[in-house]
């Protein structure tokens, strides 16, 4: 019997995912991809000797990286070895005067929230208790399972545990309940900004991303968070897949209410099967032409959705090393939270940014020549669409400039303009032309709780057969550990699909 045939778009992480469990299933696997490295946004940058992850950077619930290796029968660590990291991360305030190390050793964090004070260290506990209970929900009731009809999560059992979750309240709502000192809230709620979204705007179910990291700690990969998308790369071809780059998919060739196949500039490639990893708005507008297999999600309804913030990011090639500086991961708040929040989402010039510094070669010393260290900025910013200015080389210099006096204050860095060799960037622009990130938008559609679990785009299309999607606008979400999640829910919904048509 000839094996099935599927096409993946894309080699982001949920593709690469989604391909190695569909060949492992015994499908005969074709990811066509723009691009000429795997990962999508887990990309790397190679400049003059040094080397970047261009995304993502923190690895959480590790499991649900090496779950990927070990379905497919194989041992992860040959793959991508991690260590876990103490202190977490480090958080500087007060230009960079006061640092406080976050630590995934409870003790350790609960001297740290002592030294505030003890009334915080004691709302800290309840906040993981509180958290902790919710957590166990989602991950039973929400992230592991697709909503494929209105009932599957109207029900009263769903409705009931959804209730429990009390994501109507925001998550700085939540905060403000259990923990007083603005510091210690700001450094336990910016992390919604991981997956875009604002804490004030944020449902409070999404203050269980800082959660796991207290409980579970965060982890690096040998090599960089690029270890993962090309160790995937390499198990995906060792199981017989087979990858295309620098190929662009046009259209989802869509027969008589199938998928059949996609269009490529040499022409049609049938197959029996698609999977979408392309940002799932642009795939609406841009991949599915007619009007009648777009379901709801119309060229104007996707105009009108509301998406996530947007990142600049520079990538600058030192001239020497930092052992001043201790954490890989560093953060850096500015005076205003809130405001620099508000103007993030208003769409405003960003007066007082807060900043996110990664600097892999100080554990992973072969991402930098000898003797010197790579680091990377990271700056949230408002979305194409919402941003009140245009996005020129004018505003990225103007926030490169505000990026750079604000870690001139870091141990160490009182010279940093003085100490770059070499440098690039990433900015709104290049998430939307390289990443067909719509608007800019780094992390696809934002976890309003409108575009939530039942209401956010699903695996299965809904206006057409043997078409799929993962990624992060579908369901469950943003972020590394939930897109992968996202592709296991979308193979669990083809697979499903298949075993009923076989009977």
């Amino acid at each position: 019997m000839m094996k099935k045939t599927v096409t993946v778009i894309g080699a982001g992480v949920a593709g690469l995912a989604s391909a190695i469990r569909l060949q492992n299933e015994g499908y005969d696997v074709t990811i066509i991809e723009k691009d000429r490295l795997p990962g999508g946004k887990m990309n790397r940058i190679d400049l003059d000797g040094y080397q970047f992850d261009l995304g993502p950077t923190i690895v959480m619930m590790p499991e649900l990286y090496r779950e990927v290796f070990e379905e497919a029968g194989r041992n992860p660590d040959d793959y991508i070895p991690m260590q876990r990291l103490d202190p977490m991360y480090s958080s500087y305030f007060d230009e960079g005067e006061v640092r406080y190390d976050v630590s995934n050793d409870l003790v350790k964090n609960i001297e740290m929230f002592e030294s505030i004070s003890s009334e915080d260290a004691e709302g800290f506990l309840k906040y993981l208790s509180d958290l902790y209970h919710r957590f166990n929900i989602a991950k039973d009731h929400f992230l592991q399972r697709p909503f494929r009809n209105s009932k599957d999560f109207y029900n009263p059992f769903v409705i009931s545990q959804g209730l429990k979750l009390k994501t109507l309240n925001s998550a700085d709502d939540l905060l403000k309940k259990y923990i007083k000192d603005t510091r210690m809230r700001q450094m336990i709620s910016f992390q919604t900004l991981y997956i875009g979204i604002s804490p004030a705007k944020g449902p409070s179910l999404y203050t269980i991303i800082p959660m796991i990291e207290f409980l579970y700690g965060i982890w690096f990969i040998k090599g960089g968070m690029h270890t993962m998308a090309s160790g995937m790369e390499r198990l995906f071809r060792e199981l017989g897949g087979k990858i295309e780059y620098e190929t662009e998919v046009e259209q989802i060739v869509i027969e008589d209410g199938k998928a059949t196949g996609v269009l490529l500039n040499e022409g049609v490639r049938h197959s029996d099967l698609v999977m979408c990893n392309a940002d799932f708005p642009y795939a609406m507008k841009h991949l599915i032409k007619e009007p009648d297999y777009k379901g709801k999600y119309t060229n104007k309804k996707i105009d009108g959705m509301d998406y996530s913030c947007s990142c600049f990011v520079l990538y600058l090639g030192m001239d020497r090393k930092y052992p001043e500086l201790e954490s890989i991961h560093n953060f850096v708040f500015s005076e205003d939270l809130d405001t620099n929040i508000k103007q993030i989402f208003d769409g405003d010039i960003i007066e007082d940014p807060s900043m996110y510094m990664y600097m892999a070669s100080k554990l992973e010393p072969s991402m930098a020549p000898e003797g010197k260290d790579g680091i990377y900025v990271l700056m949230p910013i408002s979305d194409l669409d919402t941003m009140k200015y245009e996005w020129t080389d004018e505003v990225a210099a103007m926030y490169r400039r505000k990026m750079l006096a604000k870690l001139k204050h870091l141990p160490g860095l009182a010279n940093i303009e003085d100490e770059i060799l070499t440098e690039t960037m990433t900015s709104p622009r290049d998430f939307e032309q390289q990443f067909n990130a719509y608007k800019g938008a780094t992390f696809g559609l934002r976890p309003t709780l409108t575009q939530s679990v039942h209401l956010r785009p699903q695996s299965k299309a809904t206006h057409c057969d043997n078409l799929y999607f993962t990624g992060s606008s579908t369901h469950p979400g943003a972020g590394v550990p939930i897109v992968l999640l996202s592709s296991k829910i979308a193979v669990g919904e083809l697979l499903k699909d298949e075993s009923e048509s076989r009977r």
